[in-house]
């Protein structure tokens, strides 16, 4: 069967990719952030997966608040990266997975999740900034992403709670695919931040390091939170961590971290990174 080797926890902050456009990873500002990355891309470089499923959440690209799946899931055989208006330079396509992400979304309708099905998407920084941080140089090429996408941006948004079960119910579906995939789930976004409102800028590391020793052995400590305790905990696009508790909640056997970095702010934000072994 096709196995989960681990998940991923990253930041998908668009300057991020207008960093690395411009050659600043070095730099003061950026330098401690993407000091944290080598070790990931080594471990990805030795481990080789076949596939990503990718949890992220669309930022009005291509589902904005006139159309807003709860939950949707690419099964095209690629995926275009459109500029949303942040000046990030376009990545080349992605490839799709076809054939497991049809076994995925049968498996969800048939355990009680209903996803939007999207066979002709196009994705934002929330998927490709990931992407290129992890893959340099567009080294993700020949590796096939299934997007899984999260509503974070309009109310109502589904509870914590039930993305981690959506994570659940995506392992489990990976589980009963007949393939020998070897697989690497990442979860985006986040951590603590507010990009708006009398609050912007406000920041909660020790939440986020809560948050982050949870995700190794304890996750379902976090789906206590409402979407409103994290909106009042880790400001209003804290609620992000649904992707990383989806992240989380596709591997169901002992997870072991194997690297951890989290620089604050980034952007106005708590730049998380977390790389989790599935044994």
């Amino acid at each position: 069967m096709a196995k989960i080797i681990g998940g991923i926890g990253t930041s998908h902050i668009p300057a991020i990719g207008r960093a690395m456009d411009q050659g600043l990873e070095d730099t003061p500002y950026w330098k401690d952030f993407f000091a944290g990355y080598p070790p990931v891309r080594e471990w990805l470089a030795e481990q080789k997966p076949d596939v990503i499923i990718h949890f992220y959440n669309d930022h009005g690209l291509e589902m904005f608040l006139d159309k807003k799946p709860t939950y949707a899931i690419g099964c095209a055989p690629q995926y275009e990266n459109a500029d949303e208006g942040w000046g990030i330079q376009p990545i080349p396509p992605i490839t799709g997975e076809t054939e497991l992400s049809w076994h995925i979304v049968n498996e969800l309708i048939e355990n009680d999740f209903d996803p939007t099905v999207c066979q002709d998407i196009k994705v934002d920084h929330g998927l490709t900034v990931p992407l290129s941080l992890l893959y340099p140089g567009h080294t993700y090429q020949g590796i096939k992403v299934i997007p899984v996408c999260i509503n974070c941006e309009r109310h109502p948004m589904p509870k914590p709670s039930r993305s981690f079960a959506l994570g659940q119910a995506i392992g489990k579906a990976v589980e009963s695919w007949d393939g020998d995939e070897r697989i690497v789930v990442l979860g985006t976004g986040g951590l603590s931040h507010q990009l708006d409102g009398e609050r912007a800028g406000i920041l909660n590391t020790d939440f986020d390091i809560e948050c982050m020793d949870k995700l190794v052995d304890d996750p379902e400590a976090l789906l206590k939170y409402s979407n409103e305790d994290l909106t009042e905990i880790a400001g209003g696009q804290g609620v992000e961590l649904a992707m990383w508790l989806g992240m989380r909640g596709t591997m169901h056997g002992k997870v072991r971290e194997l690297h951890r970095n989290l620089v604050a702010p980034i952007s106005n934000t708590a730049a998380g990174l977390q790389l989790l072994l599935n044994e």
